[in-house]
Order: structure tokens, then sequence, then C-alpha cells
């Protein structure tokens, strides 16, 4: 048979991982490993157990593949024997063309040329299943094997050792996963890079509860950062998370000390149990709400170092593992505060900001190379600010070459290249009314 999740009141949930297995050659050895390497990953497999067996696949299966990220096809010796196995396979293939699934490969004890050409062992397999079957079905059936044997994927005869081979599966699917994942980041230049140095800042392995900020100037990118860290961190690693947004002008003048710890306290805890407008009475209320959770707390946009002194104590509120992660364009604050641990984003490199505008004017390449010239003045004028090229490409996104023109002398004729404010200006007058509406909104 093949595959995978739970029963049937989880099918309505998404699944990180569907696998499509023969039963009798994989279950109670290489998946049930498998399977509890992905869950120390916590990486979510669909199980089948439960699931009645056909000659058909069953519906329920064909909604699992659908609301699965990652598809697994683990070809083992008797793969092909099972009508089962070649449906669900084609089925597989299918969801991926129409939706854009990825599908990766496992040859658990078969060289992948005998599983292209159905030849060796598995050959023998599939023709013993294939004799049965109409023509439209054999058809089928070859297509779908010859084309997932070209599909790069481990290979069981290639390692001495399958613990460490099934390790390397679960790094390979958790890295897949986080592309999968950041994928509303996608036009972001540098994200992996900013990634990796704040998570190494991070520690996630140590349980300790640790504050790390990440600092810059406006414009920088710091809050797209810290979107992409939530969005990637909130639910795999801990069990609650609080993303704070926009703290910036935040300062309530007219509280005092306690009337703003209590305000913010409120403000975090509605946020982690996503409960609006929760009351406490007191300034335990952290504590007892956190203490024995591991907990993401991200600050974002401080600029008052009261909003830090209301929240000094939230290290000791939270649970063993803990991160607060605080953005903000003063370095002095973090210092104040005692906060060691930061990350400084600094301007990207004429590189990147070429690669930053063209990516918001052209999406994905130039159209031709007429183009190219005006892009790295145009960058150069921006001062190369993440927001001011992105706002510019926009703005000259679908323009032709005249268009681009004209919008490169208004920026030349701008005394000061580093003003964000006229920088900003002219690509926002040159945006369509609808797009002004949204961009007023996002600023």
């Amino acid at each position: 048979m093949a595959s995978s999740s739970s029963s049937s009141t989880t099918y309505n949930n998404r699944f990180d991982v569907f696998p499509s297995y023969h039963g009798p050659d994989v279950r109670a050895g290489f998946l049930s490993h498998l399977r509890k390497q992905f869950s120390l990953d916590k990486i979510k497999m669909f199980n089948d157990q439960g699931i009645e067996k056909s000659q058909k696949i069953a519906s329920s299966l064909k909604r699992a593949i659908r609301e699965s990220k990652i598809l697994i096809v683990i070809l083992s010796k008797n793969y092909a024997s099972s009508s089962w196995c070649l449906y669900e396979l084609v089925e597989i293939l299918e969801c991926a063309k129409a939706e854009g699934h990825v599908v990766t490969t496992i040859f658990y004890g078969v060289d992948p040329y005998d599983v292209q050409n159905q030849t060796g062992d598995f050959g023998i397999a599939f023709n013993e299943t294939f004799a049965m079957k109409t023509v439209a079905e054999r058809w089928k059936w070859r297509q779908a094997l010859t084309y997932v044997s070209k599909i790069p994927g481990e290979h069981l005869l290639n390692w001495d050792n399958e613990a460490n081979m099934i390790q390397k599966i679960a790094r390979d699917i958790s890295d897949k996963l986080n592309v999968i994942l950041l994928g509303d980041f996608d036009f972001m230049v540098g994200l992996e890079a900013h990634l990796r140095e704040i998570q190494s800042l991070l520690d996630l392995d140590d349980d300790g509860v640790k504050m790390v900020a990440i600092y810059g100037p406006p414009g920088i990118g710091k809050t797209t950062i810290a979107g992409a860290l939530h969005t990637l961190l909130s639910s795999s690693v801990f069990q609650l998370s609080c993303f704070m947004e926009n703290l910036k002008g935040s300062f309530n003048s007219g509280l005092d000390e306690y009337g703003l710890k209590m305000c913010l306290q409120k403000q975090l805890l509605s946020k982690v149990g996503n409960q609006n407008g929760m009351s406490i009475c007191h300034l335990g209320a952290g504590k007892e709400n956190l203490s024995d959770q591991k907990v993401l707390i991200i600050l974002d946009d401080v600029d008052d170092l009261k909003q830090l002194e209301a929240l000094v104590n939230v290290t000791t509120w939270v649970g063993p593992g803990s991160r607060i992660v605080v953005t903000t364009e003063n370095k002095e604050l973090l210092q104040q505060h005692g906060i060691n641990k930061t990350y400084h984003m600094g301007f990207p490199s004429s590189v990147e900001a070429l690669e930053i505008l063209r990516r918001y004017a052209f999406r994905q390449s130039y159209r031709h190379l007429g183009f190219q010239e005006f892009a790295l003045r145009i960058s150069e004028l921006c001062g190369n600010l993440p927001l001011g090229l992105r706002v510019m490409g926009s703005s000259l996104y679908g323009k032709e070459e005249n268009e681009w023109e004209e919008v490169m002398r208004k920026l030349e004729t701008i005394l000061d290249h580093r003003d964000i404010e006229q920088v900003l200006r002219v690509g926002y007058e040159s945006l369509q009314e609808n797009e002004q509406t949204l961009f007023l909104h996002i600023a």
C-alpha cells in the first residue's frame, strides 16, 4: 500500500509530509524509524492506519495528498506490485503538477534505472500488476514511474548507515519546509543569510532564556526579518508566540510606571493567548500564565527605554528555552537595557540593492539590457535603502524606458540623495491611485 497520517478526525488538518510506500517492504522497519525522526524534528507526517485498502485509491488519501506540503515517494522492491501504490503515485504527480507540491524520492533497495525502465526485480513486480490492467492504466503507470525515477532523492545503496540517511532526509525535509513556510518573504533579498546569523545568536539548543536585538536604520528590513523569524520558529520550536508590532510611539506619557507595565503586560498576554482585551489584575499575571511555557516574544520597533523597562522582568516570567527578540533603530536603548546579543542590519551591497529593485520592478528578470543602466543609477539614488528600492521598483513596474529615465531625472534633482522622504515621494507619485492608497496603508 502506501502512505500516511492519523485518524479520520484529522483529515481537515494540513500535514508536512505524505509518504507513499509499500507497507510490507518498509512499514515495520525503515518507515517506523523515519516517522520517529520526523516526530523528534516536529515534522507532521500523515498516517494511513485505519484506512481500508482497496484496488482504487481512497478519497481520504487524495485529500491528504492535497493537504500535505511535501510528498515523499519511497520506492522499494515491491512498490510496483501494488496497484494502490501506482494509483497513488499518479495522484501525487498530478497534484504536484496542478498545485505545485514538492515531491521527493527515497530509493530503498532499488536502482533508479530499474524504476525508470521497469526492469530487474522491480520490473518483475510491475509486470505482474501491469498484466491485469487496461492500456490506459498501463500507460499512466509507465509514465509516472519514468518521471518519478528522475526526481532527486536519497539512495539507500549509497549509504553504509541507514540511521545517518534518515537524519539527512529529516534535515532536507526541514529545509524544504522552511522554504515553503517563508514563501511570503520571497522578495526579501539576503533573507537566508540574515536568518542564519540571528538564529546563531538565539542559540535555540540552549534551555536558558535569552534576549536578542536586531537594530538598524529605518526602512532597512528589521520588521520583515522579525516577521520571517516568527513565521519560521513560532509553531515548530515554541509552544506559544507573540509578535508585538509597531511599538514605536506607543508609550503613553499619561501613565505612571506601574500603569505602563500593566498596559504592556496586558497587550503581551492578549497576543500570546490570542484573546483580545484580556484583563489582568496585577503584575504577576505574566509569570502566572507563562512560567511553564516555552515562548517566543518579538517586540517590534521599540523606541523608548520605558517600553523595555516595563517588560524588564519578562525573562523571569517565561519557561526554559524562551526567547525575546527586540527590533529598534536605537542601539543606545539596547546598551542601556543591557541587551548584549545584537544583530546589526546594515545597508545591502550595490549588487543586493540592484537585485531588490529588479525583483519589484521586473518581478523576475530584465526585459532587455536597456533597463539595466537606469536600474543601476536609480538604486544608487535610493541610497541602497531597501524600503526606497521596493517603493521605487513597484512604481516602475511595467513602465517603458522613457518613463524610467523621467523618474531617474526627478531623483537626480533631489539635493540630498539620502533623503528617504523625497525618494519615497517620487516613487509614490508614480503609483496608480489604488496603489497609492495601499502604500499609505502599509506606511
